[in-house]
């Protein structure tokens, strides 16, 4: 019996542990990822400010052709919205634009219902780069406690971030298409 009691308390101390060690795991978390591309800001914004383009770029969309898509509000800037419901990989979810400056910033709100719920603040932040555009992907939000113990065994920041380096080598792309359709226009 006595062994038994010490078995119960060892392992008691032992999920304490974990539990206190998990708690003082960090509060926010920030994943952030950028790339030259060579081509104006003011081409690579527009891709960016305007979700119905999100597709052509996103590491996402691909990962279910099925998902369903609808958008609201207007097509770029403040107020648009873009809606998903998919499949396990790519869950439910909203991401809305709250701000913009040419050129410079798209910022979102993204929402997931689905897989889990969360709310993050995502930045898309442009710069003039040897006559390109520096581009920064950054995400930021708050890790709940069920979060922090998921950061126990995936590291976010890379698996995340291998997304994010995805999506910034297919928006040089998408930019550069675009680039070249503006030059035969002109």
């Amino acid at each position: 019996m006595e062994i038994a009691i010490g078995i119960a308390a060892a392992v008691l101390v032992l999920v304490a542990g974990l539990l206190v060690y998990i708690g003082t795991r960090p509060t926010n978390f920030r994943i952030e990822r950028s790339t030259r591309i060579d081509v104006p800001s003011d081409v690579v914004f527009a891709i960016i400010n305007d979700l119905h383009q999100w597709g052509r770029w996103s590491p996402y969309d691909g990962r279910d052709p099925a998902m369903k898509k609808t958008f609201e509000g207007p097509n770029a800037g403040p107020g648009a919205v873009y809606s998903w419901n998919g499949n396990k990989d790519v869950g439910e979810g909203r991401l809305t634009i709250v701000d913009s400056k040419l050129g410079e910033l798209v910022s979102m709100k993204l929402e997931f219902s689905r897989p889990f719920k969360c709310s993050n603040q995502v930045n898309f932040k442009l710069a003039p780069s040897a006559g390109g555009t520096r581009v920064s992907w950054v995400m930021d939000g708050k890790n709940n406690f069920m979060a922090k113990a998921f950061s126990l065994v995936v590291n976010m920041d890379k698996m995340v971030g291998k997304d994010f380096e995805q999506g910034l080598a297919n928006l040089n792309a998408a930019a550069r298409v675009d680039q070249q359709k503006n030059q035969h226009v002109a």
